[in-house]
């Protein structure tokens, strides 16, 4: 028996607030003084394809006064408690930003921010260039990038780019402070966060524009606190994919710093045009592999196409922004754009999607109408099949069975990033519409709206697991994360905010393929172990993609 619900809470407002049971029957729902507040009858049930058993829905939208509450079946099961609220997401959202301050490299976390989760300035010495002997630079800073101690270009501009998108169309979500040092001086805590990021990729360009591809040790650190880990740090060649990212990331940030800081809008500026040059003067692509021996992340490609679409969109709206000749960059879109390439994904592999984000959510259509009509088309015909998708399982998720892979939950929000994206196409074009095509069109941003409050529900709890998958966050939240510090400071918890992997249905670890049998239903495909690097690691552009849709669902909720 099981009664699984989105553990952090429900929005007041919405007409619909879904679980999912194990059984049929009658439900209560009750406040925390055990009095029945709504009583109702789950829906018929359905053999689902994620998780491989007969499962019923049970909407209780009718239920709207505010408090703390938990369903229960007639035999007397308890799901978890959850609030019913207004904006019921903050608390969860501003965590999941705040997680980040937590892989902040190169400084010491004090206690009147970190909490208990203090430790010493780690990672200080110089770093060597891998392959130039007796090369060394200074290269203090950024993010950890997940359980390990390194930190990459490739995520961290993707990291960036989640956030930066986020703010820029939902600054309503961004508003309260963090407690982070720079808290209080103006800026919105999440671009405080961003620079503390930014400033670090910017020491990793060299004079030629070139950017190095990663900055790790030559082997994963032991499960010891940050400070400990002393081996020298090495700065990786230089990827045509790093250098992409980062001209994107560095012109994209330009835009978004303009008004608060114009001197590192300006550094960063002209970090993205060495970087273009850079691009102009290799056009193919320079790929990255490990160096035989060295096992620290790869985050290889075996393209640098939606590197360069990313790359040159943000340089067009860039060089729109200061009135510059922008058609150099238009022509490389349509370039790209015509090898047929997908503009859908936002991931650190395929980027393409952040173009799509750049060029759509330009009022201004620099890009002009052709090259937006590509990316439009693309983006509505995937929303709808994500869509269609949710009316084909029982927790009315986008996923098929094949989606729950290494690191699942960002194909959870990733897919929540696309149907906002496609809610802001149509709200923007419904003034211009007929009648019947403004109901068609509201229809539809009411139906990807749904299907991203499902993606959201099933990562705080509403899933066959019972977890929520981010630390802190419901009563069954999960505990052990693959995370080198909460591991080695002797804590119980860990500190809040971190999302998990997620269900894994092909395990790529050594207890994860020993404990779960073959042929579980890839859902259920999941452990909260720390040893379970591949279901259970965090990183830094897993928790951005989910602020990205928090923020989406909080804008919603202002607006309710």
């Amino acid at each position: 028996m099981a009664i699984m619900v989105n553990q952090v809470g429900y929005e007041a407002y919405a007409d619909s607030k879904k679980a999912v049971v194990s059984q049929p029957g009658i439900y209560v729902l009750k406040n925390t003084e055990g009095e029945v507040i709504w009583q109702g009858q789950a829906g018929e049930g359905v053999q689902d394809p994620l998780c491989g058993e007969t499962l019923y829905p049970l909407d209780f939208g009718s239920a709207q006064e505010t408090g703390m509450y938990y369903l229960e079946s007639a035999a007397g099961e308890r799901s978890d408690s959850f609030e019913i609220g207004w904006d019921v997401l903050a608390e969860v959202h501003n965590a999941m930003v705040k997680a980040l301050y937590y892989q902040r490299c190169g400084c010491a976390l004090e206690e009147e921010y970190a909490g208990p989760y203090t430790h010493g300035a780690c990672h200080m010495a110089d770093c060597q260039v891998y392959g130039e002997e007796g090369h060394s630079f200074e290269a203090r800073g950024g993010w950890h990038d997940a359980g390990d101690y390194g930190r990459y270009i490739t995520p961290g501009a993707v990291t960036v780019g989640h956030l930066l998108y986020a703010y820029k169309l939902y600054p309503q979500s961004f508003r309260e402070l963090l407690n982070i040092p720079e808290s209080g001086n103006q800026v919105p805590d999440v671009l405080n966060e961003c620079r503390y990021e930014l400033e670090w990729m910017l020491k990793m360009q060299r004079k030629d524009g070139g950017v190095y591809h990663k900055l790790t040790a030559w082997s994963h650190a032991p499960f010891v606190m940050p400070e400990e880990d002393l081996d020298t740090f090495y700065a990786y060649p230089v990827s045509s994919m790093a250098v992409a990212d980062f001209c994107a990331c560095m012109a994209l940030a330009a835009r978004a710093y303009d008004s608060v800081d114009k001197v590192f809008a300006w550094r960063m500026e002209a970090a993205a045009k060495l970087s273009w040059q850079w691009l102009e003067k290799n056009p193919d692509p320079v790929l990255f592999v490990n160096p035989q021996g060295s096992n620290t992340g790869e985050y290889g490609d075996s393209t640098d196409a939606d590197e360069r679409l990313w790359a040159a969109a943000e340089m067009m709206l860039l060089a729109a922004r200061r009135g510059e000749d922008r058609q150099k960059y238009v022509a490389e879109i349509r370039r790209i754009l015509a090898t047929g390439l997908n503009v859908t994904d936002f991931g650190w592999t395929d980027v393409a999607g952040f173009a799509a984000l750049a060029v759509l959510t330009d009022f201004r259509q620099n890009a002009g109408e052709e090259i937006q009509e590509i990316f439009c088309r693309q983006v509505l015909k995937e929303a709808q099949r994500l869509a269609d998708l949710g009316t084909q399982n029982v927790f009315g998720m986008a996923m098929e069975p094949t989606d729950f892979c290494w690191g699942s939950s960002m194909v959870v929000t990733n897919r929540g990033i696309l149907l906002a994206l496609a809610c802001e196409i149509l709200q923007a074009r419904i003034n211009g519409m007929s009648q019947d095509q403004a109901q068609e069109a509201a229809a539809r941003i009411a139906r990807y709206q749904e299907v991203i409050q499902a993606q959201t529900d099933y990562l705080l709890g509403k899933n066959i697991t019972g977890y929520s998958f981010v630390t802190g966050y419901g009563d069954h939240a999960y505990r052990h994360p693959h995370l080198r510090t909460t591991a080695a400071d002797g804590i119980e918890k860990p500190m809040a905010g971190w999302v998990s992997g997620g269900p894994n249905g092909k395990p790529g670890d050594e207890l994860a393929i020993r404990e779960i049998p073959e042929g579980t239903p890839p859902m259920k495909c999941y452990l909260d172990r720390e040893e379970c690097y591949s279901l259970n690691e965090m990183t830094i552009y897993w928790n951005s993609s989910a602020v990205f849709v928090t923020a989406f669902l909080r804008s919603m909720a202002s607006a309710g």
